[in-house]
C-alpha cells in the first residue's frame, strides 16, 4: 500500500510541474515578447487612446466642447484604431490613432493631395478625401513610434461662409498636437 501510495503522490507532482510549466507558457504567449528560442507572440501593442489621454483643457483650448465626446464611429469601435471626436459650433474635431504607417495613408485609394505640413512645430502629412467638392474636410497624419495619428476636422455641411477646415484644423492642433505621442 505504502508503494502504491508513493507512485500515486510522485504522479501529483510531476502533474503540478507540468501544469506550473504551462501557466509559465502562457503566461509568455500573452506578454507580447520574444521567446528565448527566438519565437515572436502575436500580442498586439496597445494604441494610444485619444479619449483618455487628451485633457478637456487641451480640448476646450482646441475650440471643441469635451462633453461632446464620441467614441468609435458614431459611437461604434473600429478594430486596430483608437477613435475619439468632438465638436464645435462651426466644425467636428476627430483624433485617431492605428498602427498603419505613412504610407499606407498614402496608399489608400481616396487619399488624395498629400502636401508636407508643420502643425504646433511637429511635421505631418496634410491630404483631402477624393469627392469632398465642398472642401468640408481636412486631415493631417503624424508619424508616430507605433504607427500614426491622424487629426480630422469636418466643416459642418449645413452651415454656409465657413473658412477652410485646414484653417481650423491648425488652429485646435496647436493646442492639441503637443499632446500626441511621438
Amino acid at each position: 500500500m505504502d508503494g502504491e501510495k508513493g507512485r500515486g503522490l510522485k504522479r501529483a507532482g510531476t502533474a503540478l510541474i507540468v501544469a506550473g510549466l504551462a501557466l509559465v507558457g502562457l503566461a509568455a504567449c500573452d506578454s507580447g515578447e520574444t521567446s528565448s528560442k527566438g519565437a515572436t507572440t502575436t500580442a498586439k501593442p496597445t494604441l494610444w487612446n485619444p479619449c483618455t489621454e487628451i485633457s478637456d483643457d487641451a480640448l476646450t483650448a482646441a475650440g471643441v466642447d469635451p462633453a461632446s465626446e464620441e467614441k468609435g464611429v458614431a459611437g461604434v469601435p473600429q478594430s486596430g484604431w483608437e477613435i475619439c471626436g468632438w465638436m464645435a459650433p462651426k466644425f467636428g474635431l476627430t483624433v485617431y490613432t492605428t498602427n498603419k504607417t505613412l504610407a499606407e495613408f498614402e496608399a489608400k485609394p481616396g487619399n488624395v493631395g498629400f502636401t508636407d505640413v508643420t502643425v504646433a512645430g511637429r511635421q505631418g502629412r496634410q491630404f483631402k478625401i477624393e469627392g469632398d467638392r465642398r472642401n468640408l474636410i481636412c486631415d493631417v497624419v503624424f508619424a508616430t513610434q507605433s504607427g500614426v495619428v491622424q487629426l480630422e476636422v469636418t466643416n459642418r455641411a449645413s452651415l454656409d461662409g465657413l473658412e477652410d477646415p485646414c484653417v481650423y484644423l491648425n488652429r485646435a492642433g496647436e493646442a492639441l498636437v503637443p499632446t500626441f505621442p511621438r
